[in-house]
């Protein structure tokens, strides 16, 4: 697969990096950040930022385990810790809005495990990682693109 386009404003580009570099040093968790976007990047197809982030998981130090068990969350038991199930619920909330909002138990759930600002700073995280996928998978940059 070809890129669309690799056209994309550098003050959009700075932007983005700015806000997403902000909201993973508030959360305060580099490899739960790795796995919130991973895990959004799977819902929305986007080989691009799948292959950017598997990678910054394994410089973080994320599990093998985990990595290869991502898409099954749910169901790969006490692989993810209780904390990392509410983030990974609240990704898939934000990222699909299946029933057009984000479910009150799911909120509540992330916020029993996440201070508020923290709490602020993982939305702030999903959001972006959202548009870096739409931006991405809408100008097909293919996986490993240096132009983007």
């Amino acid at each position: 697969m070809t890129a669309r386009t690799t056209q994309l404003d550098d003050r959009v580009r700075s932007a983005l990096r700015t806000v997403g570099a902000a909201a993973k040093r508030g959360l305060g968790d580099a490899g739960l950040a790795e796995l919130v976007q991973i895990r959004a990047s799977q819902l929305n197809h986007c080989a691009f930022c799948l292959d950017m982030h598997l990678g910054l998981a394994r410089q973080q130090g994320v599990s093998e385990q985990k990595l290869d068990l991502l898409a099954a969350w749910e169901e790969a038991g006490e692989v993810f810790d209780a904390r990392e199930r509410a983030a990974l619920a609240l990704t898939e909330a934000v990222t699909v809005l299946t029933e057009g909002f984000v479910p009150d138990e799911v909120y509540e759930q992330a916020a029993t495990h996440f201070a508020e600002a923290e709490l602020a700073h993982l939305l702030a995280l999903i959001a972006t990682i959202n548009t870096w996928n739409r931006l991405m998978v809408a100008r097909r940059i293919p996986a490993g693109s240096t132009e983007w």
